[in-house]
């Protein structure tokens, strides 16, 4: 955009009633990073970009900076970050905002290997269609808890419901009408399997709209929960009697002809192209968990008759497999991966698995037979990593995956993951000392 657009884009939202442009974008988590500027001094921040330091890609959750190739060792240098002014969107929720997502140098930028994938799949004829679907619990504050937080409601057994039977504050009426304003392509929502889960849908779309998006929605059902005083999180399992969190997405393949995924002459109407896809992301699988399931909780999500992913599979309509691959065709030819927690950062579990993907395709392997029944039978499928510090060993493993990743974005994410393992191994929880005190 040129600095004359850039000032014509003053105009226009300034007419709107707009003041402050919040330039966001993700950390190594997906957590959004931000500032707001004011929006006279908007062309000044699309022409020189906005300096943040590089350690925001190296602090954990709770504001510690660990050590990380380029960051602490480097004396904490700046990244920059550049509006990306075709995001530009109103906040419904914050009269007089608009917010904006940013570009950010680094090679450790979400956004960037996302775009570095894409641009790799480009060249081999692979154009990918993603549609993401987010679930999340929502908690409200609880000063008598030792966390501070209780689920908004625990009504067991109403799954897939809408309405007041399962959501008596109408908080999912709310927080759709809210997104649909904010124009991320939002479809619809329903109560999910456990008491205050909620699972909301997105359109599909070129796959860094679709991530964008995704990391968007995160964002914004979290800061529709704190206007209310509540916690919306997209933990994996962030409660020992309840169900998990995914992040399913579908992923098909498009070029000028339409769907490269259908071909209904050949074996279960999947083309030659996306089984060999399928069996990429198999043979990927557990490199791929490392960043779909990235942190210690998310493997506790994991297990026998959980219907989240267990063994590495793939089925025709099966929810217990990995993979599933839905009953349309045509247009609407496309696998579904179970595999990833909605904790993910959506621009690395998507870089991921089209990367997975790729590597399937160029390799021109088939995938085994597709799962019959119900699955979690270990006697016709691996297992997953049972743990991050494994997932993440796999991934190290991985060179053609990581290649394609970038070895700086590689590094660090390893880096970072690791020392998350190893302050978790270190810490005391209430269950061992529950288990052992009074007895030992």
């Amino acid at each position: 955009m040129s600095a004359q657009d850039s000032v014509d884009l003053v105009g226009r939202l300034s007419g709107e009633g707009i003041d402050v442009v919040r330039v966001t974008y993700p950390d190594m988590l997906g957590t959004d990073r931000a500032k707001d500027v004011l929006l006279e001094h908007l062309p000044s921040v699309v022409e020189h970009g906005l300096s943040f330091c590089r350690a925001v890609y190296h602090t954990t959750p709770r504001g510690e900076t660990i050590q990380v190739p380029g960051g602490l060792d480097a004396g904490l240098p700046d990244i920059t970050v550049h509006p990306d002014l075709s995001t530009v969107a109103a906040v419904p929720w914050e009269p007089g905002v608009a917010w904006v997502l940013g570009d950010v140098s680094s090679p450790e930028s979400p956004r960037e290997v996302l775009r570095s994938v894409l641009a790799r799949a480009a060249d081999h004829g692979m154009h990918p269609v993603v549609g993401p679907e987010l679930e999340y619990f929502l908690c409200d504050p609880d000063p008598s808890s030792p966390r501070g937080w209780r689920r908004y409601t625990e009504v067991p057994g109403a799954i897939y419901t809408a309405g007041l039977r399962a959501d008596p504050d109408n908080h999912l009426l709310r927080v759709l009408r809210s997104l649909r304003e904010l124009g991320i392509g939002v479809t619809g929502g329903n109560h999910e399997y456990d008491g205050a889960q909620f699972e909301i849908n997105l359109q599909h779309s070129e796959a860094l709209s679709a991530a964008d998006r995704a990391f968007r929605f995160k964002a914004a059902v979290k800061e529709l929960a704190r206007k209310e005083g509540r916690l919306a999180t997209f933990m994996a399992k962030p409660f020992a009697e309840a169900g998990g969190s995914g992040f399913h997405f579908h992923l098909s393949c498009v070029d000028d002809t339409g769907n490269c995924f259908d071909d209904p002459a050949a074996p279960h109407g999947l083309s030659t192209m996306a089984r060999h896809a399928i069996a990429g992301v198999l043979r990927h699988a557990p490199a791929l968990a490392a960043l779909a399931n990235p942190t210690i909780n998310s493997y506790k999500r994991f297990g026998p008759d959980t219907l989240a992913p267990w063994l590495i599979d793939w089925g025709l309509d099966n929810r217990s497999a990995m993979v599933r691959i839905p009953p349309e065709r045509g247009e609407g030819s496309r696998l579904e991966l179970r595999l990833g927690d909605a904790s993910a950062n959506p621009y690395l579990a998507i870089a991921a698995t089209i990367a997975a993907a790729l590597l399937g395709v160029l390799a021109g392997e088939e995938p085994p037979a597709p799962l019959e029944g119900y699955g979690y039978d270990t006697s016709k499928s691996p297992v997953l990593p049972s743990t991050l510090s494994t997932a993440l060993d796999a991934l190290e493993a991985d060179i053609e995956l990581t290649e394609l990743l970038g070895k700086d974005f590689t590094t660090s994410f390893l880096a970072y993951k690791r020392d998350e393992v190893a302050r978790f191994r270190r810490h005391v929880t209430e269950w061992e000392f529950t288990e052992y005190a009074y007895h030992l």
